[in-house]
């Protein structure tokens, strides 16, 4: 079904483009006054949409890490002896999520202490995920695997989930030094993701290597790269910063808002 998702999504035919996407009007809060371009050449181009500019301020406080995308807030806390949840009861370790424990092992302050949120995207939503502030991507590992949804009602029941999905590793630090992963997470239809600082797409079809050295700086807010369609985000920082006031699991954000605050 993903595949042919993929497929179907890039058909560049007025009355498939035309017909999906009142569709997924029908069905969803899609909402496509915002976007920059108003006619699409086919699904995907609608997927994977850019907004007009201005429409979402980046808070420019240094000490603040903002939202990468439009979200909903899911599980997030406090990293505790490298044990995360992705929902009430199903928890997960970073050892199982980054598939290696020597990754693990290089990023240490990550493990007790720090902090973890879930930023989930609905089908909806705009696509697109950006820097949380000034910053260096130097490492990305691509973990190929299922397709599992991704929506509440499947964070409760299937265990570990976001350790079975097809995921990337994204290796950031700060200006100041403090490392920082970004971990986009596929699923159902969305095995997809566009990286600006990798030349490939990376899916379910991909046959290159896992690790994939890059040299990309980012200022605050400037975009990293896209999902195909909708999924999750998971953000882990060591100790020393905290969830800003308001943050908490059902909680509807913007790209550019507050996220994380520097104690």
């Amino acid at each position: 079904m993903t595949r042919f998702m993929g497929w179907w999504s890039q058909l560049r035919h007025p009355w498939v483009v035309k017909g999906s996407i009142a569709v997924w009007r029908w069905f969803t809060d899609l909402d496509l006054s915002e976007s920059k371009q108003q006619t699409f050449a086919s699904v995907h181009e609608c997927f994977t949409r850019e907004l007009r500019p201005g429409l979402r301020p980046i808070d420019a406080d240094p000490a603040v890490m903002t939202s990468p995308c439009d979200c909903i807030v899911g599980a997030c806390g406090e990293i505790r002896n490298g044990t995360v949840f992705q929902a009430k009861g199903f928890p997960y370790t970073l050892d199982s999520l980054l598939s290696s424990a020597e990754l693990v092992q290089r990023w240490p302050s990550l493990l007790e202490g720090g902090t973890f949120v879930t930023l989930r995207l609905t089908s909806s939503m705009y696509h697109r995920f950006h820097a949380p502030c000034d910053a260096h991507l130097n490492h990305v590992t691509y973990i190929s695997g299922d397709t599992w949804n991704v929506n509440p009602i499947a964070l409760t029941r299937v265990k570990e989930l976001f350790c079975k999905n097809e995921r990337a590793v994204l290796q950031m630090k700060t200006t100041q030094g403090m490392p920082f992963l970004i971990v986009p997470v596929a699923a159902v239809l969305v095995a997809s993701m566009r990286f600006h600082a990798v030349d490939v797409l990376l899916n379910l079809r991909y046959q290159g290597p896992n690790e994939i050295p890059c040299d990309a700086s980012y200022v605050k807010g400037q975009e990293m790269g896209w999902f195909e369609h909708g999924s999750t985000i998971l953000v882990f920082v060591p100790p020393g910063f905290a969830l800003v006031d308001g943050i908490e699991s059902g909680k509807r954000i913007r790209m550019g808002e507050p996220l994380l605050q520097r104690l």
